[in-house]
């Protein structure tokens, strides 16, 4: 990449002290977070009343910066919000779930050792009785990697047990491009490859490693109302049951049918593998499911730009949490996401003032607050269908999730590690601020999947969400580590993500100088980065190359 090389050096030039731009105010940060993560907003579940309080306090906050409506067109006019049809499901009454082992019947308890979603296939009940299981390793099936883990089984009327991640995240090498995760690895592959093998239902394993967080996280996030977008065939995408199991329950299971759990794991990690049975071990369930269609809202705002309005620089992160859901220890019900994600859209709105206070850039900014990416990124992925602007003109996409609230950090993470012209940007202007790229430090979790970046960057947009780093100034990587490992165990899509007082967010302050920066400079640019030339996204960016000739 020479062209990427010389762009760094042209960039970095003359940089070695602070680099010039608007100074963000911490107090303003809390301030945002602590509102949108209060109790009051209840957690800011899509479809609720927290949801309603969010969108009127965004378009408070992008009127007060001074921006424009971006959203759907009325009447020949922009409304600041583009409307987001989505089916929503939610389990209604107890959940009735047996397992049945050597044929003795011994209930499960939903959320303890099971999670079960509610359908999204349509049906309004269901009712298992004594479905089999089969095994069916990591449920991959990969013809440009000679990979099956099916070999022709046939799952109609079957429950398939499966393992999260790739094949390759215990070895570190292998078929799936060693620890970091390809979409294969994702829970999301699972369910619709599953439906897609004909079986009726999909129970994944839980592994805290391989899965990246706790049984709390899954938990929470499998019991709750579950949303999707609006399917014409929403079975060929989901089966009957989509649900997880503790591991010990698996091992357990596996045993009773005179089978080795970690043996058979190991099978699993190579194309070899075939699906086995699990004999005299068969499951049964029924609960009602109430199934509806509703509107959601992305916010979208804009500021107009002076010479190419039609090219746009989109800022993005998502407004939503997980809303009110099963009560914690202490009883706590409401699921605050402070820093999950209050602080990407504490720095969205703050980005926006500064944008709003600057004279126009040359190119359109907008400013994008999706909807239910906690339901699997369904806000961004309709954006990214039904896109108000176009994305052939879409310069780039920068994402904010999950900002930390604390201290400076030396450097900075990206989610995944894709390669391409947007990232070499954003590495040149960190080091105006002496800050350094740090990769993925943990491919393995998919992050790159799992942000609202991704429904852009597989439509060819250069997409980047960005990540605050780990090697602190106050206290180095061991506190960086700690501080990151502490949230994702006790606080992660729990209810314990609360404001707290003794965030600092001067981290924060100078991340937003970082990307007010990155978004500036391509805004008064001319110039359209790209995928890296083996980026298997590149060739979606290059399809729209007409849409750019002569701009």
């Amino acid at each position: 990449m020479k062209q990427s090389v010389i762009l760094i050096v042209l960039l970095a030039a003359g940089t070695v002290s602070a680099a010039e731009g608007p100074s963000f105010d911490a107090q303003r940060l809390s301030q945002h977070v602590k509102t949108l993560s209060s109790d009051a907003f209840e957690g800011r579940g899509p479809n609720t009343a927290g949801e309603e309080k969010t969108v009127a306090y965004l378009i408070e906050q992008f009127k007060a910066a001074g921006l424009q409506p971006g959203g759907d067109s009325k009447n020949g006019k922009r409304l600041w919000t583009q409307a987001v049809p989505l089916g929503r499901f939610e389990i209604k009454g107890p959940v009735q779930a047996a397992v049945s082992l050597g044929g003795k019947a011994k209930p499960l308890q939903q959320g303890n050792e099971i999670a079960i979603r509610a359908a999204m296939n349509g049906q309004t009940s269901v009712a298992i009785k004594d479905a089999p299981l089969v095994f069916v390793g990591y449920g991959v099936k990969a013809p440009e990697r000679n990979w099956d883990d099916f070999k022709g089984v046939d799952l109609k009327g079957k429950i398939a047990v499966v393992l999260i991640n790739d094949p390759d995240f215990e070895t570190g090498q292998g078929a799936f491009g060693g620890k970091a995760m390809t979409y294969y690895g994702r829970w999301t592959y699972k369910f619709e490859e599953m439906a897609r093998q004909g079986a009726i239902g999909t129970m994944i394993v839980h592994e805290t490693a391989p899965a990246s967080y706790g049984w709390p996280t899954v938990k929470n996030s499998n019991t709750n109302v579950m949303f999707d977008i609006v399917r014409q065939e929403p079975q060929k995408s989901h089966a009957s049951l989509e649900s997880w199991i503790q591991r010990d329950t698996a091992v357990a299971w596996f045993k009773q049918a005179g089978l080795n759990f970690d043996t058979l794991k190991k099978q699993a990690q190579t194309p070899a593998f075939k699906p086995v049975a699990l004999k005299g071990v068969t499951f049964s369930a029924s609960y009602a499911v109430d199934a509806q269609t509703i509107i959601s809202q992305n916010v979208v705002a804009r500021i107009e730009g002076s010479k190419n309005p039609k090219h746009t620089v989109i800022y993005s992160g998502h407004w939503d949490h997980l809303g009110v859901g099963a009560p914690d220890a202490k009883g706590d019900t409401i699921y605050n996401g402070a820093v999950d994600n209050g602080t990407g859209i504490a720095g969205m709105i703050e980005l926006a003032r500064a944008y709003g206070k600057a004279p126009k850039t040359h190119r359109s900014v907008v400013f994008l607050a999706v909807t239910a990416e906690e339901k699997g990124l369904l806000g961004s992925e309709y954006y990214a269908s039904n896109p108000v602007f176009p994305l052939g003109k879409t310069v780039a996409m920068i994402n904010m999730d999950a900002l930390s609230p604390g201290s400076k950090a030396r450097n900075f993470s990206i989610s995944g590690s894709a390669k391409l012209d947007l990232l070499d940007r954003l590495v040149a202007t960190a080091a105006k601020w002496n800050v350094d790229y740090l990769p993925d430090p943990k491919p393995e979790a998919g992050h790159f999947f799992r942000s609202d970046h991704f429904p852009m960057a597989k439509r060819g947009v250069p997409a980047i969400s960005y990540g605050s780093g780990a090697d602190l100034l106050e206290g180095g990587k061991a506190a960086g580590d700690k501080e990151k490992a502490d949230y994702t165990a006790a606080r992660y899509h729990q209810p314990a993500d609360e404001w707290q007082a003794g965030w600092s967010f001067e981290g924060m302050t100078r991340d937003l100088q970082i990307l007010y920066t990155l978004g500036r400079d391509l805004a008064n640019s001319n110039d359209w980065p790209n995928w890296s030339v083996d980026s298997e996204f590149r060739g979606a960016r290059d399809q729209s190359a007409s849409e750019r000739k002569g701009d």
